[in-house]
């Protein structure tokens, strides 16, 4: 075996031995047994609230057991294709096993960023706003390319995403869109990617080809559950009703279904335009606002949420979280963690999650300091 995949394989089995002990093999299979036997209970359900907390505990167990089961068996195919390619001196099967520890090491190393989310919400499904900048078509044309890029992110992982408002943009793209990200720990993955973003390229709407700079802020905020009391007074709020935009068929702007509510202390404002019902928005935009004021209850518990802070300030040079630049290079920059990438086509295809575990360990082990912007 060549000595690249002899450390590769090392490397896998720690990472595999560290997982295993991060979720406590032992006791996590005998607590994965207690849950089996909790849900078969017929009496479960009299308490929904509780039945709910079992059965997500247990999805959420059996999920991570079963990962970990797939890497070691893996590992166990991998080497009996190596063994078995150099005893009969076929390379393709010894390639083969050698593809095969590569794709376990990555999805190892993957699996223990997992562990960093360990936080109050981390677990939960997320909203995720985006909003253009300063800079008309250019900046709306980039907010649009940005909800695009976090729609592929989840759909590759099997997230579920549902648009809960959009307004669009005068000649091209989007001002804004809030999108529910569902899927078991969405908020924990995309946490770290408030902010604002920045695109320079060479823009397709200036006829004389000129260099342009545009800005887009991403805010991320947990979905909260009835585990999770957040109080709202209706008479700190003010409700707005108006016409749904964009595409949704037929009956989509002939009533004033779509709610906006803005909560006056915290200067928040939530949308929902997803239902035909105003009465289904308004109970949608009720649990966004929530949801927004539970992320900024979190933010002040949390020591480094410093960059969570960027899109609530003004959408320009200053707050920037990462770089895009398709012309006159390419390369898309990181500006916390100095994480790069060549294929911004790739990364704008939903391909982030090199910058999102960089963030993330970032924010769990601390150092690095901010790397200094490109042109």
């Amino acid at each position: 075996m060549r000595a690249e995949i002899e450390s590769l394989l090392e490397t896998a089995k720690q990472s595999i031995g560290l997982l295993r002990r991060h979720l406590d093999w032992d006791h996590a299979q005998r607590r994965l047994s207690e849950l089996n036997a909790l849900s078969e209970d017929p009496n479960l359900w009299n308490d929904a609230d509780n039945a709910q907390k079992v059965m997500r505990e247990r999805t959420a167990l059996e999920e991570q057991i079963a990962a970990i089961k797939a890497l070691e068996r893996d590992i166990e195919d991998a080497l009996t294709f190596i063994e078995l390619g150099e005893s009969e001196g076929d390379a393709s099967t010894v390639a083969e096993g050698e593809v095969l520890i590569r794709k376990v090491q990555t999805e190892a190393a993957r699996r223990q960023v997992e562990t960093l989310l360990s936080g109050e919400a981390d677990a939960n499904d997320t909203y995720l706003e985006v909003h253009s900048g300063a800079g008309g078509t250019e900046s709306q044309d980039w907010a649009n390319m940005l909800h695009r890029m976090y729609s592929r992110w989840a759909e590759r992982r099997g997230y579920k995403v549902q648009l809960m408002d959009i307004t669009d943009g005068e000649e091209a793209g989007i001002k804004g869109a809030t999108l529910l990200i569902k899927g078991h720990n969405a908020y924990g993955w995309l946490k770290t990617e408030s902010g604002v973003h920045r695109l320079v390229r060479i823009s397709p709407f200036d006829s004389n080809a000129r260099r342009h700079t545009s800005f887009a802020s991403v805010w991320v905020y947990p979905v909260v559950d009835d585990r999770i009391n957040i109080e709202v007074k209706e008479s700190d709020c003010r409700i707005d009703t108006f016409r749904s935009s964009g595409a949704g068929g037929q009956h989509v702007n002939t009533t004033d279904s779509a709610v906006r509510i803005t909560h006056i202390p915290s200067g928040i404002v939530v949308a929902c335009q997803q239902e035909r019902s105003q009465h289904k928005n308004r109970a949608t935009a009720w649990n966004m606002l929530r949801a927004r004021l539970y992320e900024a209850e979190l933010k002040k518990r949390e020591e480094k949420a410093n960059a969570e802070a960027a899109a609530k300030t003004e959408i320009g040079w200053g707050h920037q979280i990462r770089s895009y630049v398709l012309q006159p290079y390419q390369l898309v920059k990181d500006l916390r963690t100095g994480t790069q990438s060549t294929s911004p086509g790739d990364v704008l295809d939903g391909e982030i999650d090199p910058f999102v575990e960089a963030a993330l360990a970032q924010r769990v082990y601390g150092g690095g300091e901010e790397v200094e912007d490109i042109d």
